[in-house]
């Protein structure tokens, strides 16, 4: 009971602050944003960031997975190779 009214405590909280420092946050540097004021060489620019990071987003992270997977299957054959083993089941 305690940590549910705490949850809905903190909850309550927190969306007042949101609500309440959310037109300061516009208000500053004219709603400009922390890069500035923007042109065109600046949109293409973040276009081609983006058309270059996430292609390599996804390579990295196949690759991860290809060597948490290669892990896996190595892991799986050893226990397997060590169960098979007469020498390890135990009994008389």
């Amino acid at each position: 009971m305690l940590r549910t009214r705490l949850l809905a405590t903190l909850f309550c909280l927190a969306a007042l602050a949101s609500l309440v420092l959310a037109p300061v946050a516009s208000a500053h540097n004219d709603g400009r944003g922390f890069y500035g004021a923007t042109n065109e060489l600046a949109v293409t620019d973040a276009g081609f960031a983006l058309i270059i990071f996430f292609p390599l987003f996804v390579f990295t992270m196949s690759m991860i997975q290809r060597h948490l997977d290669k892990r896996k299957e190595a892991r799986k054959a050893a226990q397997k190779a060590y169960l098979s083993n007469g020498q390890w089941r135990g009994g008389w």
